[in-house]
């Protein structure tokens, strides 16, 4: 089943985003590679594509997993939490319906 994750950033996140990017992005590959990730991305802070040192205020994750608690699991060790990016995260079941 698909589950969403998303995530709020603390204030001021970009440096410790920074630091733990490398990390974020190699298990969001894996899910990639795996066939599992439906999408993924960070929200900007400001109204553009780029937005530099504005930096972003959280992230979506639409990913498959076996159920809540595996999606759950994955969500809490994602390498922002033990950076301290994020202030809150949910996980919840999600149906596609579109495309």
């Amino acid at each position: 089943m698909l589950f969403a994750i998303n995530s709020q950033d603390v204030p001021d996140s970009l440096p410790l985003r920074k630091t733990a990017r490398p990390a974020h992005l190699a298990r969001l590959e894996q899910l990639k590679s795996e066939g599992r990730l439906v999408i993924a991305g960070p929200y900007p802070a400001i109204d553009s594509n780029d937005p530099g040192e504005a930096g972003f205020t959280g992230s979506l994750v639409v990913a498959e997993f076996d159920s809540l608690d595996s999606a759950q699991a994955w969500a809490d060790a994602d390498p922002y939490i033990e950076a301290g990016v994020y202030a809150g995260v949910s996980v919840k079941p999600f149906k596609q319906v579109l495309p």
